[in-house]
């Protein structure tokens, strides 16, 4: 897992274990104030703690806590220092011995203490007070005149706090009472009150302490809440600008968003028909109206796209992997400087408005190739001379790549591919330098071996400038290559037969008279053996079929027109080999070939592409001269029925390895993929006897001798 997807699971982590924390936070603080609850619920007095607790409240605030009716309430029982009865009481008290009434609280006035300030018998209880209405109100003045009735032993005097006047749960209306007296509110009580009280109030301090610890810990929970619910907003909340930024340039973001992407678009791109009816035979009208269509567009691969616009299409090969894949080559774009020189896309079928992997070389890429047997890996060939591979598991750089040394090839690399068995297997390649290449896939340091190729026959050069590579099926030690003279050559890749490594100058197959631009042999299937046959394609605006063994040989002069075509002078060459004839020539096209191959499932089944930007698809058993289905893609692609019947040049081509399909591409950067009819597409053994016979007549109408250019070939 990378740093950024471990990162994000980490933090949902945390996000989940705050939450979790928080739920088990409430939960107890729920359960705490049930447990209060329950335990109030209990106590069998609560109600009558409850009660006597707001009486004592209601007669300590009657005491204390208004300041006016203190005084006044004081000022009835023992009247004031200027009212008339305190005057007789006082001057009955100077002037005779008789004692004077007692007062309400049971004793005589003249034993009330003075109220100075000094007066010791005051201090403690204005202190009380003073203490007590500093906290119910503000402070006031007191006349406080007290004096015992009985001669009685001192007691503890016991005033009012604010913690006796909280009763503890549970006290009855006894305890209180005995409280009451023991304070001198309504009368006194026996000693024992003191210990009553003492017990009462170390029940207060008990439970004081628990509900305070009860409150601490509840504010505490809250406290706790709080925090884990702000951590978990400012973990939820909404990115800025530059966080936004900053995730959406991750390289791990932007690789799942595309990986996700493309599985959602592969989904929705499906044609399947999920509506159809299998109670209907297959011969429907709708299958009717298609019915007098050969070739149908099924895909358009870079149609606006800025990243292949202004490219040309260098080549075309399918996954044998993968049959919905395939992958093209471009060429440089000379309108951006910044864009790579060469692109390889890799395009599903699947998937069409983006390709699935996109490679990037540093130079034009004119050859590319899957390796049937690692479906993962690209091999292309460009335009300085090095090979590079692929790998759709890494990102768009290549992994692998020849070094530019005269190790292995100087000049453009027209001719790749793979030949040999899963176990044991090379890449070929041959370039315009005039040399072929062996490749271990592994190790491109340097070639496995190199085989110069030289026309000992040529009466100027002896160097081979080739254009085009032809391999037979399962073959690995020979080869045909096609040549900038017009001319394709045959050659060992070990001395054999008492023929020495290299070309063949006793097999030269001569018919086209400018560049071979294709060389394609006949696929191995079916119970019929035809790999002996080929086809080629030229700038000479045709197309020609071939058999690899020669059927007679024989000395000839090459005619002035051929040897103008080879751009040689008109003096007379010297003898030479006679070279191979066509067995059938293909003049259809109004520009130059520009590639052809055949199907990979049908016999008689071939297609071509030409300047005009027209594809062709011939049937041999049906017709040797015409095509049976023409398209052109550029141009509305119907034969340039529904366009404007200037089509774009058309590069390359590349049947499926089903034969269902036919992919092209040309100067204008777009892939066109064509779904062939299922006639043409799977051939059966009559189709087979069928062109088995052929072949057979057009072999006996066939004899050697010098091939001149044709009528088309002649206006070059």
């Amino acid at each position: 897992m990378s740093s950024s997807s471990a990162s994000d699971a980490r933090r949902k982590a945390e996000i989940e274990a705050k939450k979790a924390k928080l739920q088990e936070i409430r939960r107890q603080r729920e359960e705490r104030a049930q447990r209060l609850k329950s335990s109030s619920a209990a106590l069998p007095e609560s109600s009558t703690s409850a009660s006597s607790r707001k009486d004592l409240d209601d007669l300590v605030n009657s005491l204390i806590s208004v300041p006016g009716g203190t005084r006044s309430s004081r000022a009835s029982i023992i009247g004031d220092a200027s009212s008339p009865r305190r005057s007789v009481l006082s001057g009955s008290r100077v002037g005779s011995g008789i004692d004077p009434p007692s007062s309400e609280f049971g004793g005589s006035e003249s034993e009330v203490p003075p109220s100075t300030p000094g007066a010791p018998g005051t201090t403690a209880t204005t202190t009380a007070l003073g203490e007590l209405g500093s906290i119910r109100s503000a402070p006031v003045e007191l006349i406080d005149v007290e004096t015992e009735l009985f001669e009685l032993p001192q007691k503890q005097r016991v005033f009012y706090t604010k913690e006796v006047q909280t009763a503890a749960v549970g006290d009855s209306d006894d305890e209180y009472d005995h409280t009451s007296r023991s304070r001198g509110f309504g009368g006194t009580g026996p000693s024992g009150g003191v210990g009553a009280e003492a017990r009462t109030r170390e029940r207060e301090e008990s439970l004081r302490a628990k509900i305070l610890a009860e409150h601490q810990a509840d504010l505490a929970a809250r406290q706790e809440e709080d925090r884990l619910e702000l951590e978990i907003a400012q973990q939820l909340r909404e990115l800025t600008e530059d966080e936004r930024l900053a995730i959406y340039s991750a390289q791990d973001f932007s690789d799942f968003v595309e990986h996700s992407s493309k599985i959602v678009e592969r989904a929705l791109t499906d044609t399947y028909d999920y509506m159809r009816d299998y109670r209907i035979s297959a011969d429907d009208s709708a299958e009717a109206a298609n019915s007098g269509s050969q070739l149908r567009i099924a895909r358009k691969f870079g149609v606006g796209d800025k990243t292949f616009a202004n490219r040309s299409i260098t080549a075309i090969d399918w996954s044998t992997k993968y049959p919905e894949l395939c992958v093209v080559a471009y060429n440089r774009n000379d309108r951006d400087e910044d864009a790579p020189d060469g692109l390889v896309a890799v395009w599903n079928m699947h998937l069409s408005d983006r390709p699935e992997f996109v490679f990037h070389a540093q130079t034009d890429v004119l050859s590319v190739c899957f390796s049937p047997f690692h479906p993962n890996l690209v091999v292309g060939g460009t335009y300085s001379g090095q090979i590079l591979i692929w790998d759709t598991r890494a990102r768009s750089l290549p992994v692998l790549k020849t070094p530019l040394s005269a190790a292995g090839h100087t000049h453009p690399v027209y001719g790749l591919k793979i030949i040999g068995s899963a176990n044991a297997h090379n890449l070929v390649s041959a370039s315009t330098d005039g040399t072929i290449c062996w490749w271990m896939l592994d190790m491109l340091a340097r070639p496995q071996e190199t085989l110069e190729l030289i026309n000992t026959l040529h009466p100027k050069t002896d160097e081979v400038a080739v254009t085009s590579l032809g391999l037979v099926d399962q073959e690995t030690t020979s080869f045909l290559v096609g040549s900038e003279d017009g001319s394709v050559y045959a050659g060992n890749r070990y001395d054999r037969a008492g023929l020495k490594a290299g070309l063949n100058m006793n097999e030269i197959y001569r018919g086209h008279v400018a560049p071979i631009t294709g060389i394609h042999f006949h696929p191995l299937n079916g119970s019929v053996d035809f790999s002996d046959l080929f086809l080629t394609s030229s700038m000479d605006w045709t197309a020609k079929l071939w058999r690899l063994k020669p059927t007679t040989a024989s000395t000839i002069t090459p005619s002035s027109s051929l040897a103008s075509g080879l751009g040689r002078s008109s003096a007379p060459a010297p003898t030479q080999t006679a070279g191979v004839t066509p067995i059938l020539n293909f003049e259809e096209s109004n520009d130059y070939v520009y590639d052809v191959c055949w199907s990979p499932t049908h016999p008689a089944i071939f297609a071509q592409v030409d300047g005009t930007g027209r594809l062709d698809v011939f049937n041999l058993n049906m017709d040797t001269e015409r095509p049976i289905a023409s398209v052109t893609p550029a141009s509305g692609g119907d034969g340039g029925q529904n366009g404007d019947g200037a089509g774009r040049a058309l590069n390359k081509l590349a049947w499926s390895k089903t034969g269902r399909k036919v992919a092209t591409g040309g100067s204008d950067g777009v892939v066109y993929v064509y779904e062939v009819k299922e006639s043409l597409a799977m051939a059966g053994e009559e189709d087979f006897g069928l062109f088995q016979s052929v072949v057979a007549r057009l072999l006996s109408g066939t004899t050697p001798a010098a091939v001149v250019s044709s009528g088309r070939g002649s206006n070059m």
